[in-house]
């Protein structure tokens, strides 16, 4: 689905199934350097039992137009020009990594406009080693490399995917083949690095929010989820055992079976099963 925001085309994945806005509706927000594609899974369950839902690609990432947004409170602010560009009064957001501080952002400042909120591998923030940054701002593919180990628990650098064509090395291939190391990984990267206003945002958030949390993530270690928790007034957190960072594929099914019971628990749609 192609739609324009603020005079420029977006590209949103409506899981297979029509856009229909009078169904409840969820947005799935990716993490740094990534696309639609990494919620592929969990957006053509929901799409097919009873939901509407948009996986949407941030400015300058997979067929959005560019260029990349350069702060959370600006991509924050951009969710909620999605929302009020595709008609919807109120939404579910899905945030994973970076999407969660985007999401955070959104629910946040506009608390009339989000239903509930579910981060996975949410944090406050999300510094990051100057190293990799500074690979990444220089648009060197081993910054892809890099950030694809360490986001990956032990089970993810092995096969067996529980979403076929979605393998950690195949999504790090199609970050380098777009050409967007440079322009959108490194231009989030940098957006995460600055960010500081994440415990803040928490302290504002009103609407039910669920953390998934990897036991084994090396990037949003279980203490900072359960940290950022305490500070969101109506909130509950999930320890999935033997996951990295990437929760939404390396533990696909797990995870969506999680997602599934909070959002239908807290924004219902008639379709039971």
């Amino acid at each position: 689905m192609r739609f324009i925001v603020n005079n420029k085309e977006v590209f949103a994945s409506t899981g297979g199934q029509s856009f229909d806005i009078n169904k409840p509706i969820i947005i799935f927000v990716h993490g740094s350097g990534l696309s639609h594609i990494t919620w592929v899974l969990q957006t053509r369950y929901f799409a097919f039992h009873g939901y509407s839902v948009l996986s949407i690609d941030l400015p300058g990432h997979g067929y959005s137009e560019g260029p990349s947004l350069k702060s959370m409170e600006v991509m924050g602010d951009w969710i909620a020009d999605v929302i009020d560009a595709s008609g919807i009064k109120e939404v579910s957001l899905v945030g994973h990594s970076q999407g969660c501080l985007v999401t955070m952002e959104t629910a946040s400042r506009y608390p009339n406009k989000v239903k509930s909120l579910s981060l996975m591998g949410g944090g406050g923030a999300i510094p990051m080693n100057p190293e990799l940054l500074d690979l990444a701002e220089k648009g060197d593919p081993k910054a892809v490399d890099l950030m694809m180990d360490w986001a990956h628990g032990p089970a993810g650098h092995f096969g067996g995917h529980a979403v076929p064509g979605l393998h950690h090395i195949n999504i790090g291939g199609t970050i380098v083949l777009n050409g967007s190391v440079k322009d959108a990984l490194g231009v989030d990267f940098r957006a995460c690095n600055n960010y500081k206003n994440g415990f803040e945002a928490a302290k504002k958030i009103k609407c039910p929010t669920l953390n998934i949390l990897g036991e084994y993530d090396r990037m949003i270690p279980v203490k900072e989820g359960k940290k950022l928790a305490d500070n969101i007034t109506n909130s509950e957190v999930v320890i999935i055992p033997k996951c990295g960072h990437m929760i939404l594929l390396e533990q696909a099914d797990q995870a969506l079976a999680i997602l599934k019971k909070f959002i239908t628990t807290n924004h219902p749609t008639n379709q039971l099963n």
